[in-house]
């Protein structure tokens, strides 16, 4: 059983937790499967809200599956997150990824 249908399985039998679907949605996204990845990363989010590297990856993703709306959006809010808790590095490289989406848009 690979670490996938490990986390799947974890999250299937009632053991949810914001770790649990930001490490889903990261390998997801590693694999190429971006949509499944998103409903993921939203839900690690949605459990944590102050999960930056959440919304790092799943601004990320946004940006990379050309939901730049969605992605500047994404990311405004990451940042503020990361900011506030003092995730300098995190806050960095959404700015990056913030930066991108705005060109694209």
């Amino acid at each position: 059983m690979t670490m996938q249908d490990q986390l799947q399985a974890m999250i299937d039998a009632g053991r949810d937790t914001p770790l649990a679907r930001f490490t889903l949605g990261e390998l997801l996204h590693k694999n190429g499967d971006d949509e499944t990845a998103l409903v993921h990363l939203a839900a690690a989010v949605e459990q944590d809200p102050q999960y930056s590297a959440a919304w790092r990856l799943y601004g990320r993703v946004l940006l990379e599956t050309g939901q730049t709306d969605a992605a500047i959006d994404t990311l405004t809010r990451g940042i503020e997150i990361a900011q506030q808790r003092g995730d300098n590095q995190a806050a960095k490289e959404m700015q990056v990824f913030l930066k991108r989406a705005r060109r694209a848009s």
